[in-house]
């Protein structure tokens, strides 16, 4: 395990885009306290931390002092521990460093360990998916969740394996996943990574949890509260795009991604575009590479919704046997 301290990717661009920082601020993919703990030394006076990972309360054992609640659940409910937030919401949809750090918790492609990747530690393992889900569901959690065009030859070269042995471990489904895709050329990522974020995202229903989030933190939110959220991957960045351009629309036209409506109030102010990792920032944090963060302000309009499908997240795998 890395003893180099966790570095909250793009925090220094959320701080000044939402300066100045003050009121009640959510931490609602709290991790190791990054966000947390910048956020208050940069004038927050209250701190909500979510997690559903015990390890993330753990570890704030060592940090949170008395303007800090914490609240084991996932983020889709933070409407439920986290009302009238007048200082803002902060997302970070990447898999935590205190997460891929640790072998045992089985998200590493490059760290042997159980194959687990549960974020919270209840449901089904990545073991369970991988040794349980029929070829088409796997083929469909590979295309779908993990853009993976490969996604059939691998699905059937798993399934052929598991008939012999069932798969354990992190780098023996991380050797088979390779093992169906060409070497990669230097600078290439490993050919294992598509497919261990698409089980990861099955495992742990990130894409629902994304959808119900972003509904949570507009109805979390008081007027003139901030929407902060990093997002790793082309899906999660379209789909708060879409969100926000959403919510944030008076009515009209319409679009090839929703209908046209009547007038009425956005609920959401988006001030600048999306915002990427410099280039020192990335020299000093290798993980902001692909990040973007994108921020809006909260109207005093009345919360609402949008569907799943008009963010354009692919439509969730089923994982009961067929």
């Amino acid at each position: 395990m890395s003893d180099a301290p966790h570095v909250p990717v793009l925090i220094g661009s959320i701080l000044d885009a939402c300066a100045p920082i003050r009121g009640t601020w959510v931490d609602a993919t709290m991790g190791a306290g990054g966000y947390a703990r910048a956020l208050l030394a940069a004038g927050a006076e209250r701190l909500i931390g979510i997690d559903r990972d015990p390890l993330a309360h753990a570890l704030a054992e060592a940090w949170a002092d008395e303007r800090v609640a914490l609240h084991r659940t996932v983020f889709s409910r933070m409407d439920e521990v986290a009302t009238g937030v007048d200082g803002g919401v902060v997302l970070d949809l990447g898999v935590s460093s205190m997460q891929l750090d640790r072998a045992e918790r089985g998200f590493s492609f490059l760290r042997d360990g159980p194959l687990d990747m549960r974020m919270g530690g209840g449901g089904p393992s990545a073991a369970d998916v991988v040794n349980e889900a029929s070829e088409a569901q796997l083929a469909d959690i590979l295309f779908r969740y993990g853009e993976e065009r490969a996604a059939r030859r691998i699905a059937r070269a798993l399934v052929r394996r598991r008939a012999e042995r069932p798969f354990e471990r992190t780098l023996d489904l991380a050797d088979a996943v390779a093992a169906c895709l060409p070497r990669p050329k230097p600078g290439q990522s490993h050919p294992a990574t598509r497919a261990f974020q698409a089980i990861r995202i099955a495992v742990n229903e990130e894409f629902d949890e994304l959808h119900r989030g972003l509904e949570a933190a507009e109805r979390a939110l008081a007027p003139g509260g901030w929407l902060a959220v990093v997002t790793f991957h082309s899906l999660e960045d379209r789909a708060v795009k879409r969100f926000l351009a959403d919510r944030s629309d008076a009515g009209g036209g319409g679009s090839r991604h929703a209908p046209a409506r009547g007038p009425r109030e956005p609920a959401f102010e988006v001030p600048l575009k999306a915002v990427a990792a410099d280039a020192a920032e990335v020299a000093g944090n290798p993980r902001a590479r692909s990040a973007r963060l994108r921020v809006a302000r909260r109207t005093h309009a009345p919360a609402g919704g949008v569907e799943r499908r008009a963010l354009g997240l692919p439509d969730p795998v089923r994982l009961a046997q067929d």
